[in-house]
């Protein structure tokens, strides 16, 4: 996750299950045999008291044996809150083949063919993670031949549209489209032309504008090394 300009750090979190204990078996024991109690009821002092009698009687013998038990059901309950574990859950996504300096990276599907799209992680000089470039193809037909997805870092200025451009050529200016908790998202359309300047190229420039700076502009290079190979085994995305 890339976190504001300023920082380009990536962090995640996990909330982690909690447990309830039951009811000790010993309060159960004890709240009916005092309902058995309530409902004994017969026609006669006599046997009234013999009822009270056999009822205090059942109810020591009933604290007797709950005195006797109470360690273990301690121990009963105390062991509801020990962690069983749970099974790791598999990483949707995974890195099939790497072209040069661009990778593949495909998303699990159960019963279809996983859906690979071309990715890069674009670094600054320091090596800290800046953006994130992925690419995919579009169905023939259209006016977009893939479709391309750039996330820059929160902080970005959104009013002034990120630039790309290929090897210092002419750049195109793209809008942003949204932002999440990862980053600012912006979608392209790239023609058949611009397909083709990228497979010849050797260096694309993203040109942004932080926030707390907007008299600046930074540059970020994407390496195209590799990326013919990458774009001619990414899957075909139909919308």
């Amino acid at each position: 996750m890339i976190e504001r300009a300023q920082n380009f750090k990536v962090t995640n979190g996990e909330n982690m299950p909690r447990f309830l204990s039951t009811l000790p078996l010993v309060t159960l024991l004890i709240l009916g045999t005092a309902a058995s109690a309530q409902e004994t009821t017969t026609g006669t002092t006599e046997t009234e008291s013999t009822t009270q009698t056999e009822t205090q009687a059942e109810g020591s013998t009933a604290t007797g044996a709950a005195s006797e038990n109470a360690p273990q059901e301690e121990e009963s309950a105390a062991d509801t809150g020990l962690d069983m574990g749970k099974e790791v859950q598999e990483d949707p996504t995974y890195i099939k083949a790497t072209y040069g300096d661009w990778d593949l990276k495909c998303f699990r599907s159960e019963g279809e063919e996983d859906l690979c799209q071309m990715y890069q992680l674009l670094r600054e000089d320091a090596g800290n993670p800046v953006a994130e470039f992925s690419i995919y193809r579009l169905p023939e037909g259209q006016q977009a031949v893939a479709g391309a997805t750039l996330v820059v870092p929160l902080g970005t200025l959104l009013s002034k549209e990120m630039q790309l451009s290929i090897d210092g050529g002419k750049p195109k200016t793209y809008p942003y489209s949204f932002c999440t908790m990862i980053g600012c998202f912006s979608r392209l359309g790239l023609s058949a032309s611009d397909i083709e300047a990228l497979k010849r190229g050797v260096e694309a420039n993203l040109q942004i504008v932080p926030a707390q700076a907007p008299d600046q502009v930074v540059n970020i290079k994407a390496s195209l090394k590799g990326f013919t190979a990458a774009f001619e085994n990414a899957s075909t995305i139909r919308r």
